[in-house]
């Protein structure tokens, strides 16, 4: 009979342990939504990869709560945004509300759908989450998963690092290889550990409460809007979840005992303002500190971080996870290409100076918000934000570039997140490009290329789009350009305007190495 973890890879560990290691390309530790998004990743690519896990299931608890228009659109192109989508809602934003309860922060989401091809912002449950992806892992023959395995060395070799690990079901230790290890395996990482990486702190570090409530009766007065309650005695966050769920967040003093203030006669003063147990029932109570620190490498050799284990953020953006996915968006694709020999090893050095500032980036909006939540003079940090007098301020979220890499710096579109228009006959964008580089180009300009550019472009693995839907041609026209190269990611490398402009940018990619001089002479 088979354990329960039992995987394909198992068969081939038990007929070759004696003789060799079992050899992969990519090793992920860590089966949260970041390592299981980037197994789903590398299993489009048709990597071989293997996941190891300590635990056997995925916690049933809730944890994060939100993500945005971009992490749907990463779930989108691995085949899964339809199952997520049934079991999340639109978000319509969050409202910031000093001590006597004036709107002093207004941060609605548009109830249409934005410029990425999905809604805004979503609400969550994370255990429904966390079963689509790890569902969704089983359409990949490349990708085996091992649960119950606590990974205890790692061991970096001239062209591989050999991963040592005990199945915790059986006791037995084992040992597998891998071109590249992938630590997604939270704050505590140890992959970050075997690294030698320490953690650069940004100054944020707070207790925080986190209370997880069924509603057992309708309460529409608490209304869909999640709040921040910028009381200086004793701020707290509201949010809206799916279904019946909601969340409270509140603030621990510091002469707060953890394990006094996550008892019932402790929790219940707290939520009295809010809800009382003839609402319903506390399903989780538990204190976390906030964080701010991103750690100062992300790769050292063939050892890479990506989500908590290489950054930690505050919640006031609801961008924690977010930032781990985007992690996996920007760094499979990457690994795809090396360990198929179509890019050099040193592609993977653009993932960390492309992420780390953009990671870095939202960490400071969410301390800059946290100041108007904590601070006893929320008006210094509100006219930071741009407030004039009492008026309220209008926040909206700005998706900022990515660090220095492979995109044109001078470039007025380089380093942005592309959008999703529809195509014509209503396709989205990205089920016409897959998980690939694209052109999106005017008709007229594609229809210019010469036979040679073309034929470059399908060296490359480029998809040239020049699909004449309006949403498409005015963000090419806003821009005043005729086309622009996005990465798989779908952040924009940089435009062209002339076929010259083209095949400059043609160069700039990561060509397959035994091809690279001859496309050079091409062009």
């Amino acid at each position: 009979m088979r354990p329960a973890n039992w995987s394909p890879i198992d068969a081939v560990m038990t007929q070759s342990s004696q003789h060799r290691d079992l050899e992969v390309e990519v090793v992920i530790i860590g089966y949260g939504p970041v390592g299981a998004t980037l197994a789903n990743l590398l299993g489009l690519r048709g990597v071989r990869t293997l996941v190891l896990e300590r635990e056997s299931a995925a916690y049933h608890l809730p944890r994060a709560v939100h993500f945005d228009d971009e992490v749907m659109r990463i779930f989108q192109t691995i085949g899964l945004s339809d199952a997520i989508n049934r079991n999340a809602i639109p978000s319509i934003g969050m409202h910031f509300v000093d001590a006597d309860g004036k709107l002093i922060l207004d941060w609605s989401r548009s109830s249409e759908i934005a410029s990425q091809g999905w809604h805004p912002s979503y609400r969550f449950h994370q255990p429904d989450l966390e079963s689509a992806l790890r569902s969704g892992l089983k359409r990949w023959p490349s990708v085996s998963v091992m649960t119950r395995c606590d990974v205890f060395a790692l061991e970096e070799e001239a062209c591989d690092v050999v991963v040592r690990f005990e199945d915790l079901s059986t006791g037995r230790l084992a040992k597998c290889r891998a071109k590249y290890v992938v630590g997604c395996d939270g704050a505590r990482s140890l992959v970050r550990r075997f690294m030698g990486v320490s953690m650069d702190d940004l100054g944020f570090h707070e207790r925080w409460l986190v209370i997880d409530f069924l509603l057992s009766r309708p309460r529409p007065d608490l209304g869909d809007y999640s709040v921040q309650y910028c009381d200086p005695t004793r701020p707290a966050t509201y949010v809206r979840g799916t279904n019946n769920r909601r969340r409270w967040e509140i603030t621990l003093l510091s002469d707060e005992d953890v394990h006094v203030m996550t008892t019932p006669d402790r929790i219940w003063p707290l939520l009295r303002r809010w809800v009382g147990p003839e609402d319903g029932a506390i399903e989780r109570a538990a204190v976390y500190t906030f964080h701010s620190v991103v750690a100062e490498h992300w790769r050292v050799g063939r050892l890479l971080l990506a989500g908590d284990s290489a950054h930690q953020t505050p919640p006031f953006l609801g961008q924690g996870m977010c930032a781990g996915i985007r992690d996996a968006s920007n760094l499979a694709w990457k690994l795809a290409d090396v360990v198929a020999r179509r890019s050099p090893d040193s592609l993977l050095d653009s993932y960390e100076s492309e992420r780390s500032p953009h990671v870095r980036e939202y960490i400071e909006r969410a301390i800059r918000l946290g100041g108007i939540i904590n601070t006893k003079n929320a008006s210094v940090a509100l006219t930071a934000l741009g407030r004039k007098g009492d008026e309220t301020v209008k926040f909206t979220s700005a998706k900022p570039r990515l660090g220095p890499g492979l995109w044109i710096s001078d470039d007025s579109l380089g380093g942005q997140l592309a959008p999703q228009p529809a195509l014509i006959g209503g396709t989205q964008l990205d089920h016409v490009v897959g998980y690939d580089f694209a052109l999106l180009a005017a008709p007229a300009f594609a229809h210019s290329l010469s036979q040679r550019a073309k034929a470059a472009a399908r060296e490359i693995g480029i998809r040239i789009i020049d699909d004449a839907a309006s949403a498409l041609q005015l963000w090419l026209d806003q821009n005043s350009v005729n086309a622009a190269l996005v990465r798989p990611d779908r952040y924009v490398v940089g435009t062209a305007m002339t076929e010259d402009d083209f095949t400059a940018l043609l160069r700039l990619l990561p060509a397959p190495i035994q091809s690279r001089h001859a496309l050079a002479a091409q062009l």
